[in-house]
């Protein structure tokens, strides 16, 4: 099996998995990189060992590579190879005994109750892109998704009756989640005056539209929230994942467990919900300094 066949079978095993195009473009991406590096040295897919694999990440290191982006594309590495060997193309995968370089703990952006409130209440509700802006991170934040997941979202989404919102996210999991008083109210000012002023092909079914009618981006998201964050006097790096964050903090400060939050945010595992106890003891650790007199 040469590169190409190899790049095009792990392709189509991905859509199989229901991998989402953006992290099946990712893949490619960073797998184009590797097969670079490789091929002038006339190694096939089965003729790569962990001492190739190890000298590439470590090329990437001395080029000044991150060590977040060395992982990644180890992870690119293993993933086609783990493909690989279970279709039987390869005996096995030379990127499992190289180790990820260690990564510095960055914890999420998190707004605070009153940063998240002033934030919102920011958004006037006049014209059908405020409201339509008002109700999409409204929305964003009361049931804590992930930008993809507002992006995918259409009409219907929400039951106003149940007063529940049908999500489909990572993998094509589907999760059903409590929307809260606000974001009802704003989405039903959108539906009624916005959306309609917005829809230009009755076929659209995305529920967020873009002034021309069309389904938003994941762009479009972060550069409103952007614009709004500004509006608010508020510091830079406010993304649409930190509302996501915030979300998950101000559950579990409120007194939710990580069982609840993980379900609520769809993560596969609890180790990953778990970062939102670091963040809740950082912000204990920064209040206990600003405020203790013998800190």
């Amino acid at each position: 099996m040469n590169w190409d066949s190899a790049l095009a079978d792990y392709d189509r095993d991905l859509r199989a998995r229901n991998a989402a195009e953006r992290t099946r473009r990712a893949y490619s991406v960073d797998l184009a990189g590797f097969i670079e590096w490789v091929e002038p040295q006339g190694l096939s897919p089965a003729d790569v060992r962990h001492r190739d694999v190890r000298r590439y990440a470590a090329g990437l290191s001395s080029a000044g590579a991150a060590p977040a982006t060395v992982a990644r594309k180890l992870a690119a590495i293993r993933g086609l190879y783990n493909f690989l060997v279970r279709t039987e193309w390869a005996g096995q995968n030379p990127a499992e005994l190289v180790s990820s370089p260690k990564r510095a703990e960055k914890l999420p952006k998190v707004l605070t109750t009153e940063q998240m409130r002033s934030l919102l209440e920011r958004i006037p509700a006049h014209t059908p892109l405020e409201l339509r802006d008002r109700a999409m991170l409204e929305l964003a934040y009361s049931c804590g998704l992930r930008c993809e997941e507002i992006v995918n979202l259409d009409e219907g989404a929400l039951d106003f009756e149940t007063e529940q919102l049908r999500v489909m996210g990572k993998g094509s999991k589907e999760r059903i989640l409590p929307v809260g008083e606000p974001a009802q109210k704003a989405l039903e000012r959108y539906m009624q005056r916005g959306r309609p002023a917005l829809a230009t092909d009755p076929r659209e079914r995305a529920l967020f539209l873009s002034k021309s009618g069309k389904r938003l981006s994941n762009s479009d998201i972060t550069r409103r929230l952007g614009l709004w964050t500004r509006e608010a006097a508020m510091a830079a790096g406010v993304s649409p994942h930190s509302l996501r964050h915030s979300f998950a903090t101000h559950l579990l400060e409120g007194g939710a467990d990580l069982r609840t939050i993980q379900e609520l945010l769809g993560h596969a595992s609890i180790s990953t919900t778990q970062v939102y106890t670091r963040v809740d003891a950082a912000r204990l650790r920064d209040t206990y300094a600003a405020s203790h007199p013998r800190a």
